[in-house]
């Protein structure tokens, strides 16, 4: 079953007809917002379609995905999102229940977005060998550099899926890498499965923030390799130190245009101007995936 059958299984049977199956393939969100016209978004463009979301009909979506059992989803209610079976997300918004600064619940749930989730299996294929330290059977620490929305969460899971698989044909053997998906978005964790493949010597620590499941990986998992996306904060670069000083490789994403631009991020220049990284990919604005490596 595709990424968008699932998704419509959560949807109330008026908006599941309001989709346009022929279009079904290019749809990357379905939006609904109570009381407004169902939006889709196919490829770059948001199309409103003629028909008018019931608060109802978003409550019904809402307690389907989480199988109605609210409380049990209650944690990732509070982060704004849920995944669903087949790795895609649901994102929640709605009024926030407050505590000690906490959000601890979201009340009258308003809008709803459901990202339909695709893999791209060999997207990273014309930049592995780049990555690749043959010599060694181990992989050069390497960041990934790109904007928001160019694919490099995409690429970083196919980048995981080859190294953990090992590759025959250049004689590299799977190393076991660790992934620490705190969002929920590389391996897209349903019920300890993950939905998306991550290879065969892949662990995943999701829903814990990355400073501390990097460490807990290191401690607990011996990996050969750790995969992180979206690092940026002092306390991922202090955890990426650590990973590095314990023999651990690394992949990790950072949001930016240009190594100029990651450089304004005073942290991630504290790993830059250390020599942590040995390849920098930069993906291309302009052509989604489009990526190439930089040596260090």
């Amino acid at each position: 079953m595709t990424g968008e059958e699932i998704v419509l299984e959560y949807l109330p049977i008026g908006i599941r007809r309001e989709v346009n199956f022929q279009l079904l393939n290019s749809i990357e969100e379905i939006r609904l917002r109570a009381n407004k016209p169902l939006n889709l978004k196919i490829g770059q463009e948001n199309k409103t379609i003629n028909y008018i979301v019931s608060q109802q009909e978003v409550l019904q979506a809402f307690e389907r995905i989480c199988e109605n059992s609210v409380y049990s989803y209650r944690k990732q209610i509070c982060d704004g999102y849920i995944t669903i079976r087949g790795g895609n997300r649901v994102g929640i918004v709605g009024s926030a229940v407050i505590d000690n600064g906490q959000v601890i619940n979201i009340n009258y749930i308003s809008s709803l977005n459901f990202r339909i989730a695709r893999q791209k299996i060999g997207c990273s294929n014309k930049i592995i060998e780049d990555i690749i330290d043959l010599s060694n059977n181990t992989i050069h620490n390497t960041l990934i550099i790109s904007p928001p929305g160019c694919g490099k969460t995409t690429l970083l899971r196919d980048i995981i899926r080859n190294i953990s698989n090992g590759i025959n044909v250049i004689g590299f053997t799977g190393k076991t890498v660790g992934v620490v998906d705190e969002r929920g978005e590389i391996a897209a964790m349903y019920k300890g499965i993950a939905q998306n493949d991550v290879g065969i010597r892949t662990d995943v620590i999701d829903n814990m923030p990355k400073p501390e499941a990097m460490r807990m990986l290191v401690r607990s998992m011996a990996p050969d390799v750790i995969a992180c996306d979206e690092i940026g904060s002092i306390q991922d670069v202090n955890a990426i130190d650590y990973a590095m000083c314990s023999g651990v490789k690394g992949i990790f994403t950072a949001h930016g245009k240009s190594i100029e631009e990651i450089n304004r991020n005073s942290e991630i220049s504290r790993l830059l101007n250390k020599n942590i990284f040995e390849r920098i990919v930069l993906l291309n604005p302009e052509k989604r995936g489009d990526a190439h490596c930089i040596y260090q």
